[in-house]
Order: C-alpha cells, then structure tokens, then sequence
C-alpha cells in the first residue's frame, strides 16, 4: 500500500469513526461547538449545576423539534434529463455518489433467476472495454476509491466513494465502469463457481430452508419473489446474457443520481451533464408483477434432522400505502417487533422460556401486498406449544383492545425514532431517490407522525381482524417431525391442535437443482 492510499484510508476511518449527522437534526442533538467557545459554557455549567431529579421517572426532556426535510430542495435535473439530488456537506474532504437504476431480480428471465444480479457483479468485477479487472482494481486502489454495484428485487445501486481532490478521475472511472462493462471471461468463470459453491449451502441452516419455502408458499414458485438460481441457470450465464440485461438497465433513462460531500452545487451538476454527455437514454424499466397464486392455508412440513424446529407462519397482508399500512405496523410493534416489550417476547421466551427468540414482522410490498409473519426456533418437543402461545397472541390482538399502554409505547417508538430515516446527508437522499421511483405520496413524510398520533385502539383491532385471522394463515416448520409432532411432555400441546391435525410434508430440495431430494433424505 502507498503512502497515498495509507492517509486517504484513515481519513475513511477517522470519517466513520467522528462523523455526526446534522442534515435535519434538532440543534440540541447536533454536534458540539469548538473548543473557543466551549470553555465558558462549561464554566457557566459549574456555576449552575441542574438538579437531578430523585428518581428516573421523574427526568422531563423538551419536545423532540424536527420536521422532515423536503425533497423538491435539492432535486436537479441534469441537460439529457437525468434527476440529481445534491446534499452538499463540507466537514470532510470526501464526496459520494450513487446511481440507482430501476429493475432487479423481478426482471430475471424465467429460466435464469440470479441473472441480474450476476450482472451487477460483474460490472463491477469484469472490468472495462478500456481496462482488464486487474488494472481497473489497482486504479480505484490507487487512488483510495471504492465503487460497488448491487442488485435487490427492483433496482440496482451503484456507489462511489472517494476523496474531493480525485473526484474528477474517480468519477471518470466510475462511469466508464458503468457504460462500457469489460465482463471479462476469467472473472465470470470465477463468479460462477463462487455462485455454484455458495449454492451446495443451501440446506446447511434451517433458516434458508424455511426462507425458501415460505416465498413458494406465499408467492408461488413461479412468481420471481420465490425464483432462486439452480446450478443449471449459473452455468448458462454468459457475457451475452450480461450485456442485453446492462443495456436494458444501465442508462439514464433508467436513473436517478445523488451526491453527497465535500462538493459546489453548480459545478457537481456541471461535471454530472459532462459524465452523462453521449450516455444514450434508453427506455424506462417496467415495474415488477404481482404474484398470480394464493396462499393456501394450512400446516407444513419440511423435513430436517436437527434437535429444534424452525417455525414461521403468517399470511399475505397489505401494500405500502395502503391507510391501514400504519395501524398495521403499530399493532405489530405491540404484537412481536418491539423487542423485549413485545407480547410474543414476553409470553414465548420470557415467562416460557421456550425461544431465545420470537418475533413478527409486516412486510409490506409497493405494487402487491407484502406477508405479514411470526416465527422462532425451539427445542422439538416445544415446537407445539410455542406455536399455540403465538396463535394464542394472534387471537387475542382480535378479540380484545390491546392497553393504552401499549399503544403509547408504540407510538413512541415511531414518532420518536422518526428522525433516523434523515439521519445522514446519504440516508436522507436514499429516502428520496426511493420515495421518486416508488411514487410515494408527497405528504408522506409531512405527515407521517400526525397518522401514528391520530391511530385508536379500535383501529389496532379491526386491521388485526382484517389481516391476521389465524384460519388464514399457513405455519410452516422446518425439522425431526417425529419428534416435533408429539409436543411437550406435559401433553399442553401436540401438531394436532392445528388444522385438525393435517400436515403437507414439502420435501427437503436439492440444493443444487432444488429438485426434491428421495423421501426420508433429510440433510444434516
């Protein structure tokens, strides 16, 4: 490593390790003043010392002052079209940039799942048309910048960090990078066999199994929420399949840009058009589709040999911005996200002692509904009675009105941690660049914690009817079902409490082919 590169990567360090947010941050929780003046604020504090309250209870704070920043304050829009947010910060001499384009696995032919994101890895693994990955690599080295790119279910992201005296040739870099992807055949060889390896541990954890099956069970196995890549599909991969998924993808058509750092507004946005300048802007990527199939409720089995079953169950449940989306994350937050104040917590790990842990989760999607669900891990012959309790929990949430207590701590826990989402100059442009391509509603954010405030307990009560009816739901258990079926040695529950008893064993799959395995071949 040079000298160079030795002080740019600690100024990164001293960058992450100092750094406080300030973008929308209330002046009390912003960073201290300067050394010249903090000497006569702290004698005044010795000369004044505040009480201290007797107890904690009795400690008061001041109401949290924060309204959200809004967007149209630092939207641009670049000479071919391309939308750029800009947050310039000068506390240190460091810029980034990240490009998010639209489309991800949802885009995935039906015979190739993984292909995009193969491709994003490539493009930034492979090299250039200019440049072999060797050289591109020691380039970016050289000079203390780090580029990555990335692929989810709907975009991919490429980012660039580096310091403001390279910026020009690290964006230069960066953007060669992106337009013109070398997908040098060594490292595809190379990515494919990581891919391949990676594959053969599939059915290792009990987690990935259960994650597997549940997408199958919840989306159907052909919708791309469920689609997972076989050692077939890698092996089909090749440079042409890379290039028309880039081409479809990677322009600024299909992008939105945002710069954070050490940067002049006018002249970022003039060396953007200047790096955009020829970049043909090619057609805007559809949206992904809804899933076609329909949960059907019931119990199911995959077959495990492990001393604990892994149980998830839930249902399909609700979009984005749907206007029960909010009362629907408070109840959950009472029900099983709220940690150790959480009725499942409270009732499965800490008066039972039947799971390290136990929680639930509403994950809504922005064109279809998302799944709401609860799961844990426990000891086989408590499988059953842990999901009781659950079950039990889930019905009460229906037929009675969760405290006031309870609704005031969740709510406090959304309004209060609200800030977060800005709570950096990166996250705060991430918010917007997802809020652009999402199409969210404009007020959203304005009047986010006026909705949690106004949400009654009634409220918390009818979404629970309406989208956690336990007749609706699937459980799905990964494990010995020998052993998990027969319950708890107290005889308080057995498998056959739920659905009368009838279980769908799935079979334990391949994990190369996800082809089902010969029955009664359940992997260690």
């Amino acid at each position: 490593m040079t000298p160079r590169q030795s002080i740019s990567r600690a100024a990164r360090i001293a960058f992450v390790l100092v750094a406080l947010p300030t973008c929308g941050v209330p002046p009390l929780l912003q960073a201290a003043p300067p050394v010249a003046v903090a000497a006569p604020v702290a004698k005044a504090a010795l000369a004044a010392p505040a009480a201290i309250p007797a107890r904690p209870e009795q400690i008061t704070f001041e109401p949290l002052a924060f309204e959200p920043p809004a967007a149209a304050t630092f939207r641009r829009v670049l000479p071919d079209g391309t939308a750029v947010y800009l947050a310039p910060s000068h506390e240190f001499p460091l810029i980034t940039v990240s490009i998010t384009f639209k489309g991800g696995s949802s885009l995935d032919p039906a015979d190739m799942p993984g292909l995009t994101a193969m491709t994003a890895r490539m493009i930034r693994e492979g090299g250039t048309a200019k440049r072999k990955p060797g050289e591109f690599d020691e380039t970016l080295d050289f000079l203390a910048t780090e580029a990555s790119v990335a692929a989810n279910d709907t975009f991919i992201t490429a980012t660039m960090n580096c310091l403001k005296t390279n910026f020009d040739e690290s964006l230069s870099l960066f953007v060669e990078m992106l337009r013109t992807p070398g997908f040098d055949d060594a490292r595809l060889a190379t990515a494919k066999a990581r891919a391949i390896e990676g594959l053969k541990q599939r059915n290792d954890d009990a987690s990935s199994i259960i994650g597997r099956e549940w997408k199958r069970l919840v989306y159907g196995p052909d919708h791309f929420e469920a689609a997972e890549p076989t050692d077939a599909t890698v092996a089909k991969i090749d440079r042409e399949r890379l290039g028309a998924m880039h081409r479809r993808l990677i322009h600024p058509g299909n992008a939105i840009v945002s710069v954070s750092g050490d940067f002049d507004e006018p002249e970022m946005l003039a060396k953007l058009g200047r790096a955009f300048s020829g970049w043909e802007r090619g057609e805007l990527a559809p949206g992904p589709v809804a899933p076609a199939a329909t949960l059907t409720p019931g119990l199911y089995h995959v077959p495990k040999d492990i001393p604990q079953g892994k149980v998830v169950m839930g249902r399909r449940a609700i979009t984005r911005d749907d206007p029960d989306a909010i009362p629907l994350l408070l109840l959950n937050e009472i029900l099983g996200a709220g940690g150790f104040t959480s009725r499942l917590m409270q009732k499965v790990r800490s008066n039972e002692g039947l799971a390290y842990s136990v929680r639930s989760a509403v994950a809504p999607k922005v064109d279809y509904p998302g799944d709401f669900r609860a799961g844990f891990e426990s000891k086989s012959a408590t499988v059953a009675l842990a999901t009781k309790l659950v079950l039990d929990e889930i019905t009460m949430v229906r037929e009675e009105l969760v405290t006031e207590d309870e609704l005031d701590t969740a709510k406090k826990s959304l309004i209060e941690t609200f800030p977060r989402q800005f709570e950096s100059k990166p996250q705060m442009l991430r918010v917007f660049v997802n809020d652009e391509w999402t199409k969210r509603p404009a007020d959203y954010w304005k009047t986010f914690r006026q909705k949690v405030a106004a949400v009654t307990r009634e409220d918390l009560q009818r979404v629970a009817r309406k989208y956690l009816d336990p007749q609706q739901m699937a459980i799905l258990v990964v494990g010995d079902w020998d052993e998990i079926a027969k319950g708890d040695l107290q005889g308080r529950a057995t498998m056959k409490e739920f659905f009368d008893g009838a279980v769908k064993h799935l079979p334990l799959r391949d994990p190369l082919t996800l082809q089902p395995l010969p029955e009664g071949k359940a992997a260690k």
